[in-house]
């Protein structure tokens, strides 16, 4: 293998994802097909692609990669990112080796990406496999095989909807009327399909996928984009409010009022609903915010499991421990029976099952669990050396703190708790705070852990 020391910019952590055309184009799509052939050994692999507008063309030239390869490829078309994790999943028994979505996400317009995974969905990232295919890009010279590979197109709609229809019983859910944002992405022909199957009154906003992203591009992380979603839950009266980045891989909530939930609030209230589901089992976590899930999984008679943050982490931990569910604050969910992969689709079933069967709304589901643990909310902080930060903390706050190295640094007290981390992608040092029942205790220690981080900057 190459060891070149060279990188491109497209190569993130967990994923491709760059600028079109001089971070991201057609001639490296094409290279990256190859190599990613060349890296599994594939003989048929899926293909598909978000609503972006550089999509089709990036996909043409993956595909004309892996075709020269020597590889078949299975085209699904225009669909979200588990909609690859689902095919790869579903098809393994007719030969199908791993997938690849066109997507970047949440990225602006001008950008576009790729996600990867193995047989079964089996994630590729950093440590297995992306510098890999990075470096053999780099390298160049990737030959074509003797026989060029077939494409074909399939429409696997049908059997995904299906599938999602597992995770809840149709028969105890009550009619619920339910606020649709996909924001322009490609997830609202898909939540129509599964609502066709279900007894609630689905209020769509710019459900038709658009890749010119007419409404802002589709990150309901960000507050000036929640505006829409809060005031149709108003209008409408709804019961709940959704919103989905651009391919759908996750999931956003918003009360009977409005009020957005924070995805920390939700991570609790889908393992509570699944180990009840499940009849038990384990739970995997991440270690940014933990004591509201570790109470509410145990409360279930599940076991919770910390790991690292990060989709190839959550996915790699609950394979090893046979995880029902998988849970981060950043409103990536995870299921062992979806191939231990993330989905935006199958939380918003499950949250309308437990509203149906408890009778309760969402606002009285999460507020209790508000209350207990309140949280700072996840505040970034841009620093030039984030690793002297986290020492420059360790030697202020390790006295009398148990202290826990998972994922950054995690320092716990009897009453109060904190995780801070470096961003895997930018010089950004990540902070989360809570507290047990005392939203003035975390308001001051978040401000005192803010002050101390900006001193650095």
């Amino acid at each position: 293998m190459p060891t070149d020391t060279k990188s491109l910019p497209a190569f993130k952590a967990y994923d491709i994802r760059g600028r079109i055309p001089d971070e991201l184009n057609e001639g490296m799509a094409r290279d990256i097909g190859k190599a990613y052939a060349k890296l599994l050994g594939a003989s048929k692999v899926v293909v598909g692609h978000d609503a972006r507008l550089s999509s089709p063309s990036i996909t043409a030239a993956l595909t004309d990669g892996l075709l020269a390869a020597g590889v078949d490829v299975i085209d699904i078309g225009q669909c979200g990112t588990e909609m690859i994790y689902f095919a790869a999943m579903h098809l393994e028994s007719e030969g199908v080796d791993g997938g690849v979505c066109v997507t970047a996400s949440h990225n602006p317009a001008d950008y576009n990406g790729m996600k990867m995974v193995r047989n079964g969905a089996r994630p590729i990232s950093g440590d297995t496999g992306l510098k890999d295919i990075e470096a053999m890009v780099l390298a160049g010279g990737l030959a074509d095989a003797g026989t060029r590979g077939n494409r074909s197109e399939r429409d696997i709609s049908k059997e995904y909807v299906e599938h999602l229809l597992t995770y809840v019983d149709p028969a105890l859910l009550k009619p619920l009327k339910v606020v649709s944002n996909p924001g322009n992405g490609c997830a609202g022909p898909f939540i129509e399909a599964v609502a066709a199957h279900l007894p609630i009154e689905l209020i769509p906003l710019y459900h038709e996928p658009d890749g010119t992203f007419p409404h802002g591009i589709p990150n309901p992380l960000l507050e000036e984009n929640r505006a829409p979603t809060i005031d149709a839950v108003k209008q409408h009266g709804a019961d709940v409010g959704l919103a989905w980045d651009g391919d759908f891989d996750r999931c956003f909530f918003f009360d009977e009022s409005g009020a957005f939930i924070e995805g920390y609030y939700m991570v609790g209230l889908l393992a509570e609903e699944l180990l009840r589901n499940q009849g038990g089992g384990r739970v995997v976590h991440d270690p940014r915010l933990v004591w509201n899930t570790v109470e509410m999984v145990q409360r279930a008679g599940g076991e919770a499991v910390m790991c690292k943050a990060g989709h190839a982490f959550i996915k790699e931990k609950m394979r090893a421990t046979d995880a029902v569910y998988g849970g981060e604050m950043s409103a990536h969910h995870y299921f062992r029976d979806f191939a231990y992969c993330d989905s935006g689709m199958i939380p918003w079933l499950l949250v309308c099952q437990t509203m149906s069967r408890t009778g309760k709304p969402l606002s009285e589901l999460v507020a209790e669990r508000q209350a207990a643990y309140p949280v700072s909310g996840e505040i970034n902080t841009r620093l030039a050396d984030p690793k002297a930060a986290l020492e420059t903390v360790r030697a202020r706050y390790a006295a009398g703190a148990e202290v826990e190295e998972i994922d950054g640094l995690s320092f716990e007290y009897a009453d109060w708790r904190f995780n801070v981390r470096p961003s895997n992608t930018e010089p950004v040092v990540r902070l989360n705070v809570e507290s047990r029942g005392d939203p003035a205790l975390c308001q001051a220690k978040t401000e005192e852990l803010v002050a101390l981080l900006k001193s650095m900057a």
